[in-house]
Formats: structure tokens, sequence, C-alpha cells
């Protein structure tokens, strides 16, 4: 909207084509998510609790969660609104790439607001029932995957980019693109909403890694640096870097609410949302491999559950003393700030080494 603003502006005004430059307007995003979440978190924080929407938590998880209940949740809706906002500010609206991670974010934060005002508003303990949640994940997910998969018109399009190797790249064809493509995006999403248990733990890596998948839509988007980096040039991609710039700015101040002791909690509204952004971002600029290294916390606490679910059907034992991961360490006696802090420090590293692909093949 105001890059066609200034683009009409520009034909008398010629200062104004400063703002056709990506990085730009990536940093404007950021700061406009910023504000915006700043200005209406507040009164959004309060509209919840005047609606007692508020977290219920486990009786049989770490005891010092108990004063947690009653705090106001869907706080992911303050994240979607300032990035929805913004991203129609700053972006290139003829790009069909932005309209994509924007339909799939709206998608599946329906989905994860449909699973917590059945549970915070309507008292309905299960909300959306796990199946359901996968139904409507997965077709999402497959509409986007077959999408792409169409639309592809050059082989880097649907190729698997090996990291720290130059020419190392692996044909997928359509029909391995579109279950990869699922598998992250549904697998992203998921992981994110399972870290998604101690305050700000879930919002800064995802903070870290948005900003790190800015410089890769950036380099990926741009011919020149592409060919000098050795990775494939994607042409229009460029643009998710402005959405990855509202993502990084919304999620700063999401976290000044969210920090500990937190005023309110993400919800699965804003955790599958953020996670299915992340996915099929990755997806679009063929980065999956990296998402795995910069996503490494999300990772380990899916499959933590997994491990944990797996092991007590199978043997009727636990391998953890409770999943996701983080509550594992919490019970063995760390402080939550002190899992918080440390997984972030993990993702701090894993996103260095992520964006160290650039250069090192």
């Amino acid at each position: 909207m105001l890059l066609a603003l200034s683009q009409w502006i520009a034909e008398d005004i010629r200062a104004f084509n400063v703002f056709s430059y990506i990085t730009l307007r990536t940093m404007l995003a950021a700061l406009t998510a910023l504000i915006i979440s700043f200005m209406i978190g507040p009164a959004m924080i309060r509209s919840l609790t005047a609606r007692k929407v508020g977290q219920s938590v486990r009786s049989d998880g770490p005891q010092s969660h108990l004063t947690k209940a009653g705090t106001p949740t869907m706080g992911g809706t303050l994240i979607l609104m300032a990035v929805i906002i913004t991203t129609l500010l700053w972006a290139d609206l003829n790009n069909r790439y932005v309209w994509l991670v924007l339909l799939t974010t709206l998608g599946f934060g329906a989905i994860g607001w449909v699973d917590d005002y059945r549970k915070v508003v309507q008292h309905n303990s299960r909300g959306l029932s796990a199946s359901a949640k996968f139904f409507w994940q997965s077709i999402i997910a497959l509409l986007i995957a077959v999408y792409l998969a169409m639309t592809a018109e050059l082989p880097q399009h649907t190729e698997m980019i090996v990291p720290f190797f130059k020419e190392v790249a692996i044909p997928l064809g359509p029909f391995l693109f579109i279950i990869l493509t699922y598998l992250v995006i549904v697998g992203s999403s998921n992981a994110v909403n399972l870290t998604d248990g101690l305050d700000g733990l879930a919002i800064m890596p995802t903070v870290m890694i948005s900003g790190a998948l800015a410089i890769f839509a950036y380099v990926t988007g741009h011919a020149i640096f592409s060919k000098y980096l050795g990775i494939p040039h994607i042409p229009g991609a460029g643009e998710l870097a402005v959405l990855c710039g509202a993502l990084t700015g919304a999620g700063l101040a999401f976290l000044w609410f969210n920090a500990n002791p937190a005023e309110v909690f993400m919800g699965d509204v804003g955790a599958l949302a953020l996670g299915a952004a992340l996915g099929v971002i990755t997806v679009i600029i063929r980065q999956e491999i990296v998402l795995v290294i910069m996503g490494g916390v999300f990772v380990v606490e899916a499959l933590s559950v997994m491990i944990q679910v797996a092991s007590f059907k199978l043997f009727g034992r636990r391998v953890f003393r409770m999943a996701p991961l983080h509550h594992h360490y919490e019970l063995k006696g760390w402080k939550e700030n002190q899992v918080v802090v440390r997984f972030w420090i993990i993702t701090i590293i894993l996103v260095l080494i992520g964006l160290s692909t650039l250069k090192l093949r």
C-alpha cells in the first residue's frame, strides 16, 4: 500500500524511490509492527482479562506453573494483527509469495483461534480435537504445496538444497516436493506450538529465526547476491524479507508482554500461525534443511513428545520426566528462567550456524 503510494509520488519527487529498496522496507516493517503491537497490546490484554480468557494449567506439571492459571491467552492475535497490517502497508502486494505466506499464516491462526476459543471461552477442555486440528492443517498445507508445485517454473523451485555444498541440489519432482512442503509446514507449526510452554520460550527463537530468514529471502531474491553466494535465485522471494521483518518486530513487542512473569500467553492462535509462516517461507526460499538447523530447539521439543508417547505406548515407560523437553528440565530442578535463557542461547548458536551456510559452501 505505502510502496504503491511512494512509487506514485516518486514520479514527481525522486527521493521517494528510496522506498523501493527491500532493505529499507524490511527495517520499517519491523519498526511498524513493533509500534502497532505496543499501541494495541495493553488494551488487548485488558480486554482478554476482562473477558476472563485465562490459561488453564496442568496439575501434574511443575508446581511453579500453578500461579500462571488465569493469565490471559490468545495473545497471538496481537502478533497476527501487527504482522498483517504491517505487511499490507510495506510489502509489494503484487507479489504472490507475500499473499501465500499471509494466507497460510491466517489459515493456521484460524485453526488455533478456534481451539483456544473452545478451551478458554466455551470451557471445553478438549478444544478442537486433535484429528480435526490435524485435518485442517493438512488441507491448508497440501493446498499450498500443490500450488507451489504447479506454479514452479524453474528447476530450483523444487530442488532440495543441501547446505555447505555449493553444487549439491536434489531434484525432488512434484510428488516429493509436495510431501516435503507438507511436512515442513505442518511440522514447523506444531513444533512451535509444543515449544510454547514457558514465558518467552517460543517467541524469542521465532524472532531470531525470522530475522535470519529475512536475510536468506533477500539474497535468494537478488540475482547478483544469490549467484555470488551459490544459492538458488528465486525471483520475487526477496519481498518475503519485508514480511520476516514484520514477524521480527511483532515478536519482539510480544516478548515485552510475554517475558516472565507473563502478562499474556500466545496460545495456539499465535504458535500454530508463526510456525506455519516460518515453514512456508523456508519452502519458498528452498532452505528446509537450514530451518531444521536454526529451529533445532523446536525440533528437539517435538521429538521429545514423539519419543515420550511412543515409549509409553510400546513399553509402558517414560523416557523423560515430562514432555515437551522444557518441562523435563524444570522437573530436574532448573528454574523457568534458566530453561528459557539456555534454550535462547542454543538458538542463537544454531541461527549463526544456519547463517554461516550462506558463505561456507
